[in-house]
């Protein structure tokens, strides 16, 4: 009998391992991406008291179309930035969640970028 690898047991130890590296502050908060299938979903975090700043998925109310592509992914990474924009927030430390750094997680960073956030 063939044992497949567990993708997400092999994400999650990638995580942990750069989690141990990265921290977000209050001056330089972390930027946490979370891909589903369906959806993708953006945090900014401040680790030191534990408290989310800012979110934005492809479930908001004010997200429009299909969560699960490219074209998502941006829109997502715009509305994150829109929003920390308005909290004041310009530049963060980004935590791609032990996702390789392409497709929708590229698109996502792309998309925050242009919104206006550093990293």
């Amino acid at each position: 009998m063939v044992n497949k690898a567990d993708k997400n047991k092999a994400r999650l130890r990638r995580h942990r391992r750069v989690r141990g590296k990265i921290s977000g502050t209050a001056e330089c908060p972390r930027l946490n991406v979370f891909r589903s299938t369906n959806n993708i979903y953006a945090q900014i975090i401040d680790d030191i008291k534990g408290v989310t700043l800012v979110a934005a998925s492809s479930l908001d109310k004010e997200f429009e179309g299909n969560g699960g592509n490219k074209d998502a992914a941006r829109k997502v990474g715009e509305l994150i930035a829109k929003r920390a924009a308005e909290k004041g927030i310009t530049e963060v430390v980004f935590d791609r969640g032990g996702y390789i750094f392409h497709g929708r997680v590229k698109e996502l960073a792309e998309g925050a970028r242009e919104g206006g956030l550093k990293f």
